[in-house]
């Protein structure tokens, strides 16, 4: 905060991102109607800006002209401004972003819109400069030109800003799924695989967990090795680089170059949640202790520094002091003193040089840091040691800012992947660290319906991620309550259904709100998350054979029809809801048990099996009577509701539902 400097209406908000731009110049509005009634009396088109509190580029187009009084005067003297944090009002973003690819055929932050009154856009763009360049024109020469086009083109940009928003109001038209779908994915994650480094690009390079999940399973269905080795490279290749914070634990966004060394430093709270949920997976299907160090490393990151009495926060900037990676990147010298005579060995093992292992540009200077990675990894007392010294030293830095807005999304993602690490590695820590943060959600966002924010209500994903921790709660404790709340979340979800009438055949899927903002948004694309229909496939079909109400697995089907020209098309980038998909097309598997035996249990567990849910009788309502065996637990394992003869021998279970 700038003392000298007045605040402008954004200095009332909650938002961290929106509350480091109330001192800006420019006449901030955020997102009110206030804001478009003046721009129709006024008569002045709309710029809007949406970004985040952590987004790098988002505090370089701050400095260079949010905070510039040239640019501002132009801003306010033309505009309506509107700011808008993009985590807080996601069907906002989601709505201006899907305008923004289909104008300039990419997206990204620091979202830039121009728009008519009525919120339709006639420009977009990502980040703008102040001055043109590169190509790319900047804010003093943009400005004049829309006012120019504003003042003499007017009808052709309404023209232009009508068609383009009837255009993507239209979707997919439900039709048939072609045959082989989780076949063609797997071929088509396979072409663009990268066999030296991992990772299904050449650079950036983003984790994208679901790809990694979806690859598991796969490999579980069809016996096809290669679908394993594909996910095993990229979560060693992951782990060995520098995306991964080797003194503090958790995972960088993503990483810049092709082989996962050089990171863009922001942390986000996603990423470890779905991070931690594909190493969970890869160490059910091996067996092997590295993938659960890996996830005991995620949680120890997160547990220490980004969790607080409210939940979880968002994220943690890139930047420190103005420098992305500062508080991350270590001088050859500096370990050199932390470490004493350890430091030679530490340094060979890490990488680090002398000159450093990369070079930047700091303030007008030319320096050689080090950023930690490993070539082969090695876990040991000796590491260990020396980690612990350096994050010792590092935590007398100056960190990054931290995002501490609590988002519900975001939570039920991480309590889900606590609570599934609780199960499989018989970690009681965990499961009670996410029964805690889910009785948090329900405490303090779920009165009359689930919240986003304190004060912003529930989206799509909000609902899909907090089904999805509720299934999982229950697989690891079988408290009925957790099922019995699913079930009225799902009810709740009627709101954002795409539908004529409550006949099921005319259900389409889920839309992101319940309002439209200028359009009413539908996906099912899997980004750097999985999208909330992708994840209502799987939410719906687990919970129609936890429950016995298969109504619930059609309206899985129906979401996935609702998206068949998109499907059938480019697979690959609906992983999510093709794991869904494969659990719709396959056999699926219910396990009955008669008693709580931590024994059977624990070996269910710790069988690798993705198509089945383990239920206790008390809240199974597909068989009537369940009853022991011999005095022993009854184990019944069952097809769609058809139960096998009972056994008390959790072996002969295991191998009825090969």
């Amino acid at each position: 905060m700038n003392v000298d400097k007045k605040p402008n209406r954004l200095a009332k908000e909650k938002s961290p991102y929106l509350l480091q731009h109330a001192y800006n110049p420019v006449d901030w509005y955020p997102w009110t109607q206030e804001a478009f009634d003046l721009a129709s009396k006024l008569d002045k088109p709309i710029f809007l800006s949406i970004g985040y509190s952590t987004c790098h580029w988002c505090h370089v187009m701050e400095k260079e002209s949010f905070e510039d009084a040239e640019v501002a005067k132009l801003l306010n003297d033309n505009f309506i401004c509107i700011k808008v944090d993009r985590e807080e009002r996601p069907d906002i973003d989601s709505v201006y972003m899907k305008f923004c690819q289909s104008m300039t055929g990419s997206g990204g932050w620091p979202l830039t819109i121009i728009m008519t009154p009525d919120k339709k856009p006639f420009f977009a763009s990502t980040y703008v400069p102040k001055q043109t360049m590169y190509g790319r024109v900047g804010m003093v020469d943009l400005i004049p030109r829309i006012r120019e086009a504003w003042n003499n083109e007017r009808q052709d940009i309404l023209g232009s800003a009508e068609y383009l928003t009837n255009a993507l109001s239209e979707y997919d038209e439900s039709g048939k799924l072609e045959k082989g779908l989780v076949d063609k994915t797997y071929l088509q994650l396979e072409t663009r695989f990268d066999e030296k480094n991992g990772g299904f690009s050449h650079s950036p390079k983003f984790p994208t967990p679901h790809n990694i999940v979806f690859l598991i399973r796969y490999w579980k269905l069809s016996g096809n090795k290669r679908a394993l080795e594909m996910a095993e490279t990229t979560l060693e290749k992951m782990r060995l680089g520098g995306i991964f914070d080797q003194v503090g634990g958790g995972f960088h966004r993503y990483s810049t170059d092709p082989l996962w060394k050089l990171p863009h430093f922001e942390k986000m709270l996603y990423d470890q949640a779905l991070l931690a949920l594909a190493y969970i997976e890869a160490y059910e299907a091996t067996g092997k202790e590295f993938y659960k160090d890996v996830v005991e490393e995620i949680f120890e990151y997160v547990i220490r520094d980004m969790s607080s009495e409210k939940g979880f926060c968002s994220a943690e900037d890139a930047d420190s002091e103005g420098v992305e990676g500062k508080f991350y990147v270590w001088k050859s010298d500096e370990i050199k003193k932390i470490l004493g005579k350890d430091a030679d060995e530490f340094c060979k093992i890490f990488n680090v040089n002398n000159d450093g292992n990369y070079r930047e540009e700091a303030n007008g200077e030319i320096t050689g840091n080090n950023i930690l990675f490993l070539n082969e990894y090695v876990e040991n007392d000796f590491i260990v040691g020396c980690r612990r010294k350096l994050l010792a030293e590092r935590s007398k830095r100056i960190r990054p800012h931290k995002d501490t807005k609590i988002l519900t999304d975001w939570n039920a993602l991480m309590i889900l992947s606590l609570a599934k690490a609780g199960r499989v590695f018989s970690r009681e820590d965990y499961l009670k660290i996410a029964k805690e943060a889910m009785q948090n959600i329900l405490d303090n966002r779920y009165k009359y319906f689930l919240l986003h924010t304190e004060t912003i209500s529930g989206f799509l994903d909000d609902y899909a991620f907090v089904i999805w921790a509720l299934i999982e709660l229950y697989q690891s404790t079988f408290d009925k309550k957790y099922i019995d709340l699913s079930q009225e979340l799902i009810k709740e979800l009627e709101g954002f259904a795409d539908k004529n009438n409550e006949n099921i055949e005319s259900f389409g899927g889920f839309f992101l709100s319940r309002e439209d903002i200028v359009i009413r948004t539908k996906e099912l694309y899997d980004g750097a998350l999985p999208s909330g229909n992708s994840v209502m496939v799987y939410d719906l079909f687990l919970l129609s054979r936890l429950t016995g109400n298969l109504e619930l697995e059609q309206k899985a089907w129906k979401i996935l029809e609702s998206f068949s020209a998109s499907l059938n098309q480019m697979p690959a980038g609906y992983t999510q809801a093709m794991i869904g998909l494969a659990l719709l097309e396959n056999n699926f598997y219910e396990i009955v048990l008669t008693k709580n035996d931590k024994e059977i249990l624990a070996r269910i567990f710790h069988d690798y099996r993705p198509n089945k849910v383990v239920l206790l009788n008390d809240v199974n309502s597909t068989v009537e009577k369940m009853k022991d065996v011999e005095g022993n637990t009854g184990i019944y394992v069952c097809e769609s509701g058809k139960c096998n003869l009972p056994t008390n021998d959790i072996d002969k279970a295991l191998k009825k539902m090969n």
